[in-house]
């Protein structure tokens, strides 16, 4: 398996998230070189390289030396094919933190042989949205059969990056769900529901609101239907253009946001679930994306391919290598 440069790449370094990725792969001791398409922006301390993402000559020179590439520039319909193509030219892994569904599958369908082929791992939707659920849900069932299977997501505040914002204007794709082991268009108008969560979130009604994770979580689980809600204070808020970015209130830059996701097996409360917490759903994405790419460094992943997080590493193990401070998890609570 590839992995043994020990730098890794960070297209999109100088965004919201790429920032907690850059500062939690440096607290790491990896080598990182930044990269973007406007070098005053790129960060200090650490190699910097311009490449526009239609740039493929650019694209290669940035690449160059590195070992896993971590792609954190939206939309990822339009940045996720090029960069995947630059690492692999590479000889590089690569992972991205994408929410678009349309992404991943693509990913998935377009990368699995040529990544095969080149003995790296191509990982997308690594982060909260994607990546978060699918570790909680494998680390629930494994390799057991479920006939139903629910993520639901509570933020006390969304405050949404520009990012998030010209995602969500570039992502007109129909949102899909899956219905008797088969994806399919989500029903619209969307369901709503109502889901009690602990403290300090409680009671809260859920739009149906599917992200990345119905990509990741049917890629490789056993799962007969899947469904995925959002609070529905949290979904106002992004959708309000006068909801403001987030604003850093510690010291990591971290917003105040609080969140809180579980995953259910089963149609009713008392199911077993697997839940998780912390603050801020575009800082816990950081040391996410950076286990992931200090594991295949190390050549600590299953196998080469285009995988799902929770496919790649072992998804329990994956889970406990956090710090409470960084995300807190629980299993099979009633």
């Amino acid at each position: 398996m590839a992995g043994n440069k020990g730098v890794v790449a960070v297209y999109g370094a100088s965004g919201h998230t790429g920032a907690f990725v850059v500062a939690e792969l440096l607290r790491r001791g990896l080598g990182v070189v930044a990269v973007g398409r406007d070098a005053a922006r790129l960060p200090a301390g650490v190699t910097g390289r311009v490449a526009a993402i239609d740039d493929p000559d650019a694209l290669d020179r940035a690449l160059q030396g590195c070992a896993v590439v971590i792609n954190c520039a939206g939309p990822f319909l339009d940045t996720a094919s090029p960069l995947v193509e630059a690492a692999l030219r590479a000889g590089a892994s690569y992972i991205d933190v994408t929410a678009e569904q349309a992404s991943a599958q693509a990913t998935f369908e377009r990368y699995d042989e040529p990544a095969r082929a080149a003995g790296v791992a191509v990982i997308p939707a690594a982060g909260f949205y994607g990546g978060l659920a699918d570790l909680l849900a494998t680390a629930l069932v494994g390799a057991d059969r479920v006939d139903d299977l629910t993520v639901a997501v509570a933020l006390d505040r969304w405050w949404p990056t520009e990012g998030t914002r010209r995602t969500g204007e570039r992502n007109r794709v129909p949102r899909v769900v899956l219905d008797n082991g088969q994806l399919v268009p989500m029903p619209v108008p969307a369901s709503r529901t109502q889901w009690t969560f602990d403290a300090p979130h409680g009671v809260q009604a859920m739009d149906e609101l599917p992200f990345s994770e119905i990509i990741t979580i049917s890629r490789h689980l056993d799962v007969g239907n899947l469904r995925a809600y959002l609070n529905s204070t949290s979904l106002a808020d992004v959708r309000n253009d006068a909801t403001p970015t987030p604003t850093a209130v510690d010291a990591q830059g971290r917003s105040a946001q609080k969140f809180a996701m579980e995953v259910r097996a089963g149609g009713s409360e008392g199911s077993p679930r697997a839940v998780a917490w912390g603050q801020d759903i575009y800082a816990v994405t950081a040391p996410l994306v950076a286990e992931a790419a200090e594991r295949i460094l190390k050549g600590d992943f299953n196998r080469a391919g285009a995988l799902a997080l929770a496919e790649a590493f072992d998804a329990e193990d994956f889970l406990r290598s956090f710090t409470p401070d960084q995300l807190s998890f629980r299993l099979g609570v009633a």
